[in-house]
């Protein structure tokens, strides 16, 4: 009885399995013959109702795709800027202002002796609806060296890939149902491997189909853009020697080598002038202390030089006074 049971779920989930697949496979066939007006004449036994009535929903479902065709429009555009920076923010302020983004960007800045040229390129998502008034509002930035645009129909990818979410999500439904009502372990593991696979199969659909009407929804717009190369630097002229130029010339660059030592000094000067306010108040502090002391100590030695002369003076005039006194008592003794 249990090997009964465990049979009959494994021959469900192989039905449900081959009847996903058959669904995938007509939706598939019923998409690559909606334009054959015989396709509903031969299933209805030769009904001419039934393949009228099956024509003309061939006919009204076709008008509907034709109508609502899914289309992925991308444009490419390189162009010389006289400056990268501006042109670049003004593509991305137009951008945003027409409700888009920018994707990706890059730019490289080239070097030529002392002179530099910016490239680079910037991808722009812009809706749908904007992206011809985008497109012609990108080529005006400069000068157009190169432009495309081109649009692919995605519109029968869509509708494949949602006949298979549909039939997929239909299989989930009835292995669900399968996994409940399952009672033999065996059965159950099977049944959930299935779920499992048919799970993960609706997920990366959901997802391609997901960045399939993103691309649909968003145009993209590649914009290159690089500023001119200069030229190569011109050399320059050497310099000829001090005998060969002429005496203006000579004076003129004198004058102008004057002034520029002039300069220097000035800005040494101002340079130098805090340093000089910080150490130089030390300095003359210690240079006056000097002074004053070298000024006391020559004081002091002047008055002590006016007191020995002065001694000198009273010495001198007392021993000229006492040879004058011993020259009288001895002229008065010969007489």
């Amino acid at each position: 009885m249990i090997a009964r049971k465990r049979l009959l779920v494994l021959s469900l989930v192989v039905l449900v399995s081959l009847a996903g697949c058959a669904g995938m496979g007509g939706n598939n066939a019923d998409g690559s013959n909606d334009g054959a007006p015989n396709a509903g004449t031969s299933g209805d036994g030769g009904n001419p109702q039934s393949a009228d009535s099956a024509t003309a929903g061939g006919q009204e479902r076709s008008a509907l795709a034709v109508q609502q065709r899914a289309l992925v429009r991308t444009g490419n555009v390189t162009v010389e800027v006289e400056n990268f920076e501006t042109a670049n923010a003004n593509l991305t302020r137009l951008a945003n202002a027409r409700g888009g983004f920018v994707s990706d960007s890059s730019e490289r800045v080239h070097r030529s002796g002392n002179r530099t040229w910016t490239t680079g390129k910037i991808v722009f998502r812009i809706p749908a609806e904007n992206f011809s008034a985008f497109f012609e509002r990108a080529k005006r930035v400069g000068e157009v060296e190169r432009s495309d645009t081109g649009a692919k129909d995605v519109t029968d990818q869509l509708v494949d890939i949602e006949a298979r979410l549909t039939n997929l999500q239909s299989q989930r439904e009835k292995l669900r149902g399968l996994y409940e009502n399952a009672n033999d372990t065996e059965a159950v593991l099977s049944v959930q491997k299935r779920l499992s696979d048919v799970q993960g199969e609706i997920e990366r659909l959901e997802a391609k189909k997901q960045s399939i009407e993103d691309r649909v929804a968003y145009s993209t717009v590649t914009v290159r853009m690089q500023e001119p190369r200069p030229d190569a630097e011109t050399k320059t002229p050497e310099q000829k020697s001090w005998h060969e130029r002429g005496v203006l010339a000579a004076f003129l660059d004198s004058v102008d080598g004057a002034l520029v030592m002039l300069r220097a000094i000035v800005v040494g000067a101002a340079y130098l002038l805090p340093y000089l306010a910080v150490l130089g108040a030390p300095v003359a502090g210690v240079f006056v202390w000097w002074r004053r002391r070298a000024s006391a100590r020559s004081s002091v030695k002047s008055v002590e030089a006016g007191e020995s002369e002065e001694l000198d003076g009273k010495v001198a005039k007392t021993e000229e006074t006492n040879g004058n006194r011993k020259t009288g008592e001895d002229d008065a003794s010969d007489e």
